[in-house]
């Protein structure tokens, strides 16, 4: 897979990586997660993406694909207290301990990219929170500061000269993120993750989606059912539920500033067939204007902000 500079950071990264939360949140097993673990670093994408939060992903990351630490970029995310530390949320007590026990639960002695795990803007402009990453850095424990997040803040964390990585919503169904936080970040040369790039299968049954991913699920498959997209008119006129996986990754990918997208499946058949549709790379022009103006028409004076 094609590698690209993820903004200021001098890493070259796949434009797909994996997020962890299903290995946390859905207690994916050991085998499974090395299984898919390994199967991406084996067909070039190197970027992995944790947080502290998703319970027991740092460790299972570990123990799968730890021998290959030189083969990926690692990112993680802390800020509010998960086990075995204390002190108030975003504190700097907090996050110091996150930090080290991160490194501890990924056995790495360096995180390449933490970012701040979805704080709100007056956190981000107190500056507490991000001043203890760089402390961080500084004491060679992470490489490089980050945010993840959404709107206003994360416009806001992208005209900060110490954050170098976003993570944030774009996607067919979650639009806003392109307009206001996009710019900024070409402009500062912001790495972007794009996460939940294919809309959590928006356009599939609510009762077809797991229960870790059920909240977003039901906001974007209502934006959805609005927008009265089809796919055909798009120029895939192909099953819908076979092609819309494809559209939706590729418009995310589409987005000028847009660095990687983050997929989350621990299904080795749906990752190889994201992998292929990513490898062909933008959407038509025409097909992203239609995109783009069926989001505008359906949310009309009601905006629709991303969602953290």
């Amino acid at each position: 897979m094609n590698k690209t500079p993820l903004g200021k950071t001098g890493f070259l990264v796949s434009r797909l990586g994996f997020g962890a939360a299903p290995i946390g949140y859905l207690k994916t097993d050991q085998e499974r997660a090395a299984t898919i673990l390994n199967l991406l670093l084996d067909t070039g994408i190197n970027l992995i993406d944790t947080a502290a939060a998703y319970q027991g992903s740092e460790e299972t990351i570990a123990k799968a694909i730890g021998h290959r630490r030189a083969e990926y970029v690692l990112v993680s995310k802390c800020g509010q207290k998960v086990p075995n530390t204390d002190g108030p949320d975003w504190s700097a007590k907090l996050i110091t301990q996150t930090v080290d026990r991160s490194l501890r639960r990924l056995k790495t002695d360096a995180l390449d990219v933490m970012l701040l795990h979805s704080c709100n803007l007056e956190t981000l402009k107190n500056g507490e929170a991000l001043g203890v990453l760089v402390t961080a850095r500084e004491a060679g424990k992470i490489k490089f500061a980050g945010y993840s997040g959404d709107n206003e803040a994360a416009a806001y964390a992208a005209g900060l000269p110490d954050i170098a990585v976003i993570e944030t919503s774009i996607s067919i169904a979650d639009q806003v993120n392109i307009d206001e936080v996009l710019p900024i970040a070409r402009q500062h040369n912001i790495g972007i993750l794009a996460k939940r790039p294919i809309a959590n299968a928006a356009w599939k049954d609510l009762s077809d989606q797991p229960g870790l991913y059920a909240g977003y699920a039901r906001t974007y498959t209502e934006r959805f059912q609005k927008m009265k997209l089809n796919s055909a008119d798009l120029g895939f006129p192909g099953d819908p539920a076979t092609v819309w996986p494809e559209i939706a990754l590729r418009f995310t990918l589409s987005q000028a500033g847009v660095t990687t997208a983050i997929i989350g499946t621990t299904n080795p058949n749906n990752a190889k067939a994201n992998i292929a549709a990513a490898e062909k790379g933008p959407l038509s022009a025409e097909a992203v204007r239609k995109i783009r103006e069926a989001f505008q028409r359906a949310q009309g004076n009601e905006k629709w902000e991303g969602q953290t």
